[in-house]
């Protein structure tokens, strides 16, 4: 936690700065997302959904949306969004308190989300800059197609690289995209290894409030740089410590001395309470030990590598498997899937009220997975960073009722 809030906090430096130091930026988001090719151009990304978290963590997001609800924006609007354009209309000082560049390029990568594309078209009405849109086709079938990934790489060629060049200056580099490439392979190895460390018992680590630490830096700027792998074996080195001693995930209260239940979680968390909801688990002794969230970015732990021997094909691949781009039966099978590897005990599904990327669909999910597995589902309701929408003692007593449940259930087998 304390490097990978370092290493951040030096980017949002390196962003401050652009200006006087003649970097080029990018605004880009988090699925799907090309850093490894930016990186070869030596752009700076900024990550507007990252901004929106990390002003819920510090709690500025509720003045951020209530600018941008003055402005116009519905109360069902994404709150990442309008948390954005707040920020954006209060003088687009980002979390740390730095002040945010204006982008050279907005780099819009679909991938499964409807509102990406509404929310770019709210930032190209604010800057004057090139917009490069990929296109990226849905899994409709859960597979992965040669049509579809030619699609791809035709726009990265057509389109995006292009504008890359165009905003830069600078002419494609393929060799330097593939030792890119490979930096992200080897940090994406120690990723999945810790990941699946939560197959032990006890789980040493919590992947879920936990996981979105291990997460940071891959999804967002680190991917493809040496700061990202040295970061991950860092994370590995002392998950194999905690594991050799058998011990559990740390949490908010300090290290996690009994684990009692082993859950696994579906959709974000709540930004705003963060710890607060982390807490309402851990102070339970329920351990998440896998979740979808921490899939957002890229599905690891079911086999994809960047491969920097087919780096545009790599990249297409990356974001088509996306979980934000799998259809609905292929979430279910890879929960499904969680709870059977990683022996959960149960599973809860966070429904946040305004990502309905998440929430459609869940209380399908919820039933077809307890057909599936035999194991029960719990069903709490929250937000992304309006803390409106955060019903502290009305999640408490969900959480507490479904793992009195799971004990009960215990009690009755035994």
């Amino acid at each position: 936690m304390l490097l990978q809030k370092e290493m951040i906090g030096k980017h949002y430096r390196d962003l401050a700065s652009a200006g006087d130091e003649g970097s080029k930026v990018v605004y880009t988001f988090v699925p799907g997302n090309l850093t490894e090719l930016m990186g070869s151009f030596g752009v700076l990304p900024v990550l507007p959904e990252i901004n929106a978290l990390q002003s819920g963590m510090r709690k500025l997001s509720g003045d951020y949306i209530s600018e941008a609800e003055k402005q116009g924006h519905s109360e069902d609007v994404c709150t990442y969004v309008k948390c954005d354009i707040g920020m954006l209309k209060k003088g687009n000082v980002g979390p740390t308190g730095l002040k945010l560049p204006e982008p050279d390029l907005l780099l819009l990568s679909y991938t499964g989300c409807f509102t990406f594309m509404k929310w770019f078209e709210l930032l190209r009405q604010e800057y004057d800059c090139p917009v490069a849109m990929l296109h990226v086709p849905y899994q409709a079938d859960g597979r992965i197609h040669d049509h579809h990934r030619d699609y791809i790489v035709e726009q990265l060629e057509s389109e995006v690289i292009p504008k890359l060049e165009q905003v830069t200056g600078r002419r494609f580099d393929e060799e330097r995209l593939r030792q890119r490439l490979a930096l992200s392979a080897e940090a994406e190895n120690d990723l999945v290894w810790v990941l699946e460390s939560a197959k032990n018992v006890p789980s040493p680590i919590d992947a879920y409030f936990g996981g979105v630490y291990y997460i940071g830096p891959i999804f967002t700027a680190f991917r493809g740089t040496q700061a990202g792998v040295e970061y991950y074996q860092t994370l590995r080195a002392e998950i194999e410590e905690r594991l050799a001693e058998r011990r559990g995930p740390t949490t908010p209260e300090g290290e996690l001395e009994e684990e009692r239940y082993r859950l696994v979680m579906e959709g974000p968390p709540n930004w705003t309470s963060f710890r607060e909801f982390w807490r309402m688990f851990s102070e339970e002794g329920a351990v998440v030990v896998a979740s979808s969230y921490t899939k957002v970015g890229g599905l690891y732990d079911r086999g994809f590598r960047h491969d920097p021997e087919r780096p545009l094909a790599t990249l297409a691949d990356y974001c088509m498997g996306c979980y934000t781009n799998l259809s609905l039966p292929a979430r279910v099978d890879l929960i499904a899937d969680y709870i059977r590897e990683y022996r959960a005990d149960g599973f809860m599904i966070n429904s946040v009220k305004s990502c309905n990327s998440f929430s459609v669909g869940q209380l399908l999910m919820l039933r077809q997975l307890e057909e599936r597995t035999g194991v029960p589902g719990g069903f709490i309701e929250s937000d992304l960073v309006d803390p409106r929408y955060f019903s502290s003692a009305n999640i408490k007593n969900r959480i507490e009722s479904y793992l009195q449940m799971l004990e009960q259930k215990r009690g009755t087998a035994a």
